[in-house]
């Protein structure tokens, strides 16, 4: 018997697990697959209502009474330099960028797993093999490309950074970035969303999709020095420094399901 798809997205939710930004809590997802002719329209729709994608799957926090972790982005021609970013352009000006197909390669996993080693050791990465990295990189249905990054050693161009990312019809979607550990002047993941932001402008694209941003969490502290940003939240985008939220503080709340409707493409 052949399985014919769905002609509309399914969507479902995650079983409750701790939460990687805030202590205390637990995160659901809602999620669906990418598959068939309908893939890059619906990466395209799903993404600006604050959905990341992680292969052939579309994601979203889905979770009871709190909305803090937030889908963000820059708008890219309005994003205002700081005095310490225009210094990490000029010192970062010897790297030659180079978009290439999403083909995994050896140098892209000996960085990974070295940028996985030094910076999340204890993440959800940590165990994959080269197999699994292929998988990341490879499998994707939708307009994807590898951003890598080169600086001379030793007379050779070496590998440093790389970013894995989505082409939408509105802008970059920044799905994973990888730089070197050792090369902490350079301040790489910084630069990587510079020239990202710099990339959008020259496809004339509006935004660069930075994924999730949560007000209080150390780990996505950095996302807030670009200005201006952009959050998804109550079903449109507002300015980051407008955005409230919600966080839940007790296994004793109640416990109501934050919703807002998902809007989904048009058939052609």
């Amino acid at each position: 018997m052949r399985h014919t798809p769905p002609n509309h997205p399914q969507f479902y939710v995650t079983a409750p697990q701790d939460c990687p930004y805030l202590e205390n809590n637990v995160e659901r997802k809602l999620f669906t697959a990418l598959y068939g002719s309908n893939s890059r329209r619906l990466n395209n729709s799903l993404s600006k209502q604050g959905f990341r994608r992680s292969q052939n799957v579309l994601y979203r926090p889905s979770c009871s009474n709190c909305n803090a972790c937030m889908s963000a982005r820059i708008p890219s021609i309005e994003l205002k330099l700081s005095k310490s970013q225009k210094r990490i352009i000029r010192k970062n000006k010897d790297i030659v960028r180079v978009i290439s197909p999403p083909i995994a390669t050896d140098p892209q996993y000996e960085l990974f797993k070295n940028y996985i080693n030094k910076r999340h050791a204890n993440g959800g990465m940590s165990d994959m093999d080269s197999e699994d990295f292929t998988s990341m990189i490879e499998e994707t249905n939708v307009d994807s490309k590898l951003i890598e990054y080169y600086a001379k050693k030793s007379g050779a161009l070496k590998l440093i950074s790389f970013s894995l990312i989505d082409i939408l019809d509105d802008g970059i979607s920044m799905v994973y970035s990888v730089f070197d550990p050792e090369l902490k002047e350079r301040s790489l993941g910084t630069y990587m969303i510079l020239d990202h932001n710099k990339l959008a402008t020259e496809m004339n694209l509006k935004f660069v999709y930075l994924g999730y941003w949560v007000e209080g969490s150390t780990k996505m502290d950095y996302k807030k020095r670009f200005n201006p940003l952009e959050v998804f939240t109550n079903d449109r985008w507002v300015c980051a420094s407008k955005a409230g939220f919600n966080k839940s503080t007790s296994e004793n709340e109640p416990r109501e399901k934050i919703s807002v409707p998902i809007y989904l493409p048009a058939e052609q």
